[in-house]
């Protein structure tokens, strides 16, 4: 099960990461059904970045997968993406930047970020999953 505790040193995991690669990112952390587990903004992150990073967390949890995989699908489905988006009230968003977390070997939610490039953002959340969870 993913804890608060658990999100909470996801989160502080990612800050010390986007800190040391001078970037002011914002996170999200939900559970297994999406759910919001917990959310931060660093100092200096556009208003906008807890928005995206939970939609990136919540596609990651909703498939399983990195929510990248989602936007390499959506390239090709653009309907199927539109549908999505409206149906689940623009949550769902298929953009590099969130990765499912497992616990024990199960599907436990996912985490999110946004404030850099996709890139940066996923490279930030896997360094605080592998940090937190590994």
């Amino acid at each position: 099960m993913l804890t608060i505790d658990t999100a909470r040193r996801l989160i502080d995991a990612a800050e010390a990461e986007a800190r040391n690669q001078d970037l002011k990112l914002a996170f999200a952390v939900v559970d297994a059904a999406g759910h919001v587990v917990a959310i931060a903004r660093m100092d200096g992150a556009d208003w906008i970045t807890p928005e995206v990073a939970l939609g990136k967390a919540w596609t990651a949890a909703a498939y399983r997968a990195p929510s990248s995989a989602q936007g390499d699908k959506a390239k090709d489905l653009i309907a199927f993406a539109g549908a999505i988006s409206t149906a689940t009230h623009g949550r769902y968003t298929p953009q590099i930047g969130g990765l499912p977390i497992e616990i024990d070997g199960e599907p436990a939610g996912a985490m999110g970020a946004s404030g850099a490039s996709g890139q940066e953002d996923e490279a930030v959340v896997r360094a605080a999953i592998e940090s937190v969870l590994r």
